[in-house]
């Protein structure tokens, strides 16, 4: 067998187990809503995340607490749309409803 013909038998292979793993790991998402409330830190950015704290993500509401009714209105009125784009583009496979800030 010659080098070329085994790279083709490699790159086949892969492209057959690729969509799988990919189907797996969106699954693996979908089971483990840790995953979402463990990636707010990078989603609301380091100056904000030690002001809120994801608690829970719960049939598509990431409920998020929030140390300030400034920081409350901001997010809920200026700032939700934003993250929920990053949520979702982060979770492609997770069906993102909405966030729920409140007060903690």
């Amino acid at each position: 067998m010659s080098r070329e013909s085994g790279s083709n038998l490699t790159n086949k292979q892969l492209q057959d187990l690729l969509p799988k793993a990919l189907g797996q790991i969106g699954a693996m998402q979908q089971d483990r809503p840790d995953l979402i409330v463990l990636a707010w830190p990078q989603v609301i950015g380091e100056k904000l995340a030690a002001m809120t704290k994801a608690v829970s993500f719960d049939k598509g509401i990431l409920y998020v607490k929030v140390s300030n009714s400034t920081l409350y209105s901001l997010l809920s009125q200026h700032e939700r749309g934003r993250l929920l784009k990053s949520l979702r583009e982060k979770f492609p496979s997770v069906e993102i409803k909405n966030i729920s800030f409140r007060m903690g």
